[in-house]
């Protein structure tokens, strides 16, 4: 008679068809009843994705659980003895136990936890909390891991640039995105300190098939670390106030189209002078005036022979550039702080005899601008000028304001 069942319950519910037979008991362990619930979550894994589980640091936490957990019930003969009337997939008697056998069968806390995953809460590995891989954890002691940079007097002057830069609003600052990239040269917020990235080795392929190169990242604190960059990227993007620094041109400012919901802002453009006077003449192909206006190019220059900006005397326009949502006064006064050392130093009269210091005039070649003007668009410009001498820009120069 069913447990819980009179004499006359049994007897409808045979009426009705229904089998009244008693509950079996269970002739299974507790630890049994773990391993066969353990293996058939495996199993519905292989279902599912077509594969066995696989270890690595790159593999979700629960594909990594239950390939240390095949492991184990594959070197354990009494769990394969439990689980082999189970193996409809053949999981264990197809492999061959694994090198590193453990004498005991590991909980899933004791799984975890050789995994590199913290459980102090909750025990419920379904409900996982502040999990952190072996991976991050390296990630974050090779940051931690930092020595006095023994030429930091090197390095001192361009933070202290970017600083002043950041003050004044020429640089601006965005929040380190899972998209963001590390690039050599540029400068990063992290754990409150600028971080700059002096150089950077040859990228390679590492065992997880990423993309990784070994840095050296000077801090404003005066120490430098070096790291992998996907150590640094992490670091970025977990800490809440990571950012990288930025001009205020890095993006798609420069395009013969603007996109969906772009505002125009103006047009960058590029002079050549038609004066016949003997000094101007003689550097024609190298003197450019290099402006930035909101209006219209032709407008601009139409009176050129009569505007002591324009070197009282007519133009050539040899390149232009269009650009949208940019702040048009700060990006003028950073093209002319990258020719600084380049202005043309030069007086010239008005037509009513007022002596007059064009300021916007740089005996730069058309390449170099060009040059210029794609790092500014690309974000590559921090750090770089103009160097006179070898007529290219270069990078850590002293810098005008």
């Amino acid at each position: 008679m069913a447990k819980g069942f009179t004499d006359e319950d049994d007897a409808l519910l045979e009426e009705l068809g229904v089998e009244v037979e008693g509950k079996k008991e269970s002739s299974r362990t507790p630890r049994e009843e773990r391993v066969i619930a353990g293996f058939e979550e495996i199993q519905r894994f292989v279902e599912q994705h077509g594969r066995t589980p696989q270890h690595g640091e790159d593999r979700d936490i629960f594909e990594r659980l239950y390939a240390v957990r095949l492991d184990r019930l594959r070197e354990l003969p009494d769990c394969r003895a439990v689980i082999k009337p189970l193996d409809r997939l053949g999981l264990v008697a197809s492999a061959e136990p694994a090198a590193d056998s453990a004498p005991d069968e590991l909980s899933d806390d004791e799984l975890l936890a050789q995994l590199g995953v913290d459980t102090a809460e909750p025990a419920d590995i379904t409900e996982l909390r502040h999990v952190r891989s072996a991976a991050e954890k390296r990630a974050a002691e090779e940051v931690a891991n930092r020595q006095t940079c023994d030429d930091f007097d090197i390095f001192r002057p361009l933070f202290e640039q970017v600083q002043k830069e950041l003050s004044s609003g020429l640089r601006q600052t965005r929040r380190f995105e899972r998209k963001s990239e590390i690039v050599p040269g540029r400068f990063y917020i992290l754990g409150g300190q600028k971080a700059y990235v002096a150089t950077m080795e040859q990228p390679a392929t590492n065992e997880h098939g990423n993309i990784d190169a070994r840095l050296r990242v000077i801090f404003d604190n005066g120490t430098e670390s070096n790291l992998l960059m996907r150590s640094l990227q992490k670091a970025l993007q977990q800490d809440p106030a990571g950012r990288r620094i930025v001009e205020p041109s890095a993006g798609p400012l420069f395009s013969d189209q603007n996109e969906d919901g772009d505002e125009a802002s103006g047009i960058v453009y590029v002079l050549r002078s038609q004066s016949d006077h003997p000094a101007l003449a003689t550097h024609r192909d190298v003197l450019h005036k290099i402006g930035v206006t909101g209006g219209d190019v032709a407008r601009r220059i139409a009176n050129a022979r009569l505007d002591p900006t324009f070197l009282m005397a007519d133009v050539e326009v040899v390149a232009t550039y269009e650009l949208f949502n940019i702040n048009r006064a700060r990006l003028e006064n950073l093209i002319h702080r990258i020719f600084g050392l380049a202005r043309l130093d030069v007086e010239i009269k008005d037509r009513f005899g007022m002596p007059i210091i064009p300021r916007e005039w740089f005996l730069v070649p058309l390449f170099v601008i060009d040059e210029a003007v794609e790092r500014i668009r690309d974000g590559t410009i921090t750090g770089y000028v103009y160097d006179p001498k070898s007529a290219r820009l270069i990078r850590g120069a002293k810098q005008q304001s």
